[in-house]
């Protein structure tokens, strides 16, 4: 009895760290919004004016945490706390997984 509950731990925690890391793929068309300003090498917003990041290639730890921190308000932007205000956490991690696998 004691191995069927350690198996069934083990198997619900790997389950559960599958789900948490997000799909590439479905990533993919999710992210189409965000490609319009963030797939653009050398691209500067109009107003106010600063260099816009390009994020193929980085981190899906760290743009996680970017849209997490735009969605709760406590990084300031406006326009992306517009588009992650809409994201699900799934979202989120299918946005990052994409990013960080589009070089």
């Amino acid at each position: 009895m004691i191995f069927r509950i350690f198996l069934f731990l083990i198997i619900a925690c790997c389950a559960n760290l599958a789900f948490a890391e997000g799909d590439a793929i479905a990533g993919r068309l999710k992210a189409e919004t965000c490609l319009g300003c963030h797939a653009v090498t050398g691209y500067h917003n109009v107003y106010p004016t600063y260099h816009v990041p390009k994020l193929g290639g980085q981190s899906a730890g760290y743009i996680q945490s970017a849209l997490k921190a735009y969605k709760s308000g406590t990084r300031k932007h406006g326009t992306m706390q517009a588009n992650a205000s809409a994201l699900s956490d799934q979202d989120i991690a299918d946005i990052a997984a994409f990013m960080a696998s589009h070089k």
